[in-house]
């Protein structure tokens, strides 16, 4: 930031949200609006509407070099492509079946980490709020929407060149990010319309109040081939009842660490694991998520889903 701008933050952005949060009441007096805290007229003459859902601030690495002009790798030198290829396809030893479920540490180098974590902290792009009470309580930023930096497009590309067994006729599909409230819950339990998901878990370790926990439940199941996007993405009870009950509720758990990446077939139903991470801006828990590809359902529909379970049991 140069002075004229950080002056303007200090001086006309700062004071108006500090004067708006004096007014916002607790969670629990904000049902009606799923704990949202809907602007009022006296919020607007503060000049909230002139600051709020703006892009203030946007990074703006236009070149993925270091300050001596040379390139900056993006994946790590430990990133080792041959060993994720083999452990998508269940190719390692004592293995007989795909994983599609796989955990890359320490992906990103740490010149590549600390200027994804700066983009994420500083740019003021984050314009979709998920209500609390509905939908666990976090802020999302998308490619479409401001999350363009050069450097997230480089990284997206990269690691699809890097895994081109996984990524072969999968496509950049999608870009977001997502920071959460250690108050809620993050998010339900959802399958994404892509074919592979990458997700990327950027805060550092130290705010990570449990490192047992904070990650990404993944279940074996899919949506039926009968489903709309409606049904497996928000009908969370059905989802529960027909699907991963009847397996038991059959997941992989992963633990969050800074750093760390899960690649997975994107139709597999996931969802925040509880998480508690410290109070402060810099401490809330952020995750990078890319989509490629267009999502593989299961095969079969919800009623032969629902006789083979009967035929099992």
């Amino acid at each position: 930031q140069d002075k004229k701008e950080r002056d303007y933050f200090a001086n006309e952005v700062v004071p108006i949200y500090r004067s708006i949060l004096k007014n916002v009441p607790p969670l629990d007096q904000l049902n009606r609006t799923g704990g949202l805290y809907p602007f009022r007229q006296t919020d607007d003459e503060t000049g909230i509407l002139s600051v709020y859902n703006k892009a203030l601030h946007i990074t703006d690495f236009k070149q993925t070099i270091n300050e001596e002009g040379k390139p900056i790798p993006l994946l790590s030198y430990t990133f080792d492509a041959d060993k994720i290829q083999r452990q998508w396809f269940g190719e390692e030893e004592g293995e007989n079946e795909p994983n599609k479920i796989v955990t890359i540490d320490n992906i990103l180098s740490p010149q590549a980490l600390k200027r994804v974590r700066q983009i994420l902290l500083e740019s003021t792009v984050w314009y979709q709020t998920k209500m609390p009470l509905k939908f666990g309580g976090y802020a999302g930023s998308y490619i479409d929407d401001g999350l363009y930096d050069r450097l997230l497009l480089a990284l997206a590309f990269e690691l699809h060149k890097a895994l081109p067994r996984i990524m072969t006729g999968h496509p950049l599909k999608y870009l977001w990010a997502y920071k959460y409230d250690s108050e809620y819950t993050g998010i339900n339990t959802h399958a994404d319309q892509a074919a592979v998901n990458v997700n990327l878990w950027i805060t550092p370790d130290d705010a990570n109040l449990d490192p047992n926990s904070g990650g990404l439940v993944i279940f074996t199941a899919k949506p039926p081939a009968d489903w709309d996007f409606s049904s497996y993405n928000t009908d969370t009870d059905r989802v529960m009842e027909e699907l991963l009950k009847p397996t038991n509720f059959a997941n992989v758990t992963v633990p969050y660490r800074e750093n760390r990446a899960v690649i997975f077939d994107s139709a597999l139903f996931h969802h925040s694991d509880k998480f508690s991470f410290k109070g402060g801006y810099k401490n809330r828990r952020i995750n990078l998520t890319i989509l490629y590809g267009d999502m593989q359902r299961a095969t079969t529909s919800s009623t032969q889903q629902s006789s083979n379970t009967k035929s099992e049991l």
